[in-house]
């Protein structure tokens, strides 16, 4: 399963050789909630069962653009993804000890984020 992608829709995922569970989600929507339900649907149904770690994390999150910036809000996106993970990756979002939510330009309009365990 390592390094291969899962997908269904407008979701993929894998796990990395480092163990890091890496996710993209095409398309954006300034809805940051809309992303909650897509991914724990898409983990619920199309992504192998994760075991929630216990320990820290680190979550690196980007939403990607075309054109002029979308108007939303990164804190609730950061919110809505890290709800979505909660149950697949780690077992509550205070795991949380390390988390970047940037926004910039991209040849594709979407989300990537990463969420690996902290040594």
């Amino acid at each position: 399963m390592k390094n291969d992608w899962v997908q269904s829709g407008k979701v993929r995922a894998r796990i990395t050789d480092k163990g890091a569970l890496e996710v993209r989600c095409h398309g954006l929507t300034t809805q940051a909630k809309y992303y909650k339900t897509l991914l724990k649907e898409f983990f619920r149904k199309d992504f192998p069962p994760l075991r929630p770690g216990f320990g820290d994390y680190s979550v690196h999150i980007v939403m990607e653009y075309t054109g002029e910036p979308p108007w939303m809000d990164l804190d609730n996106l950061a919110k809505a993804l890290l709800d979505s993970l909660t149950g697949n990756v780690f077992d509550d979002d205070h795991q949380v000890a390390r988390l970047l939510v940037e926004r910039r330009v991209g040849e594709r309009e979407g989300i990537w984020l990463s969420a690996e365990a902290m040594d």
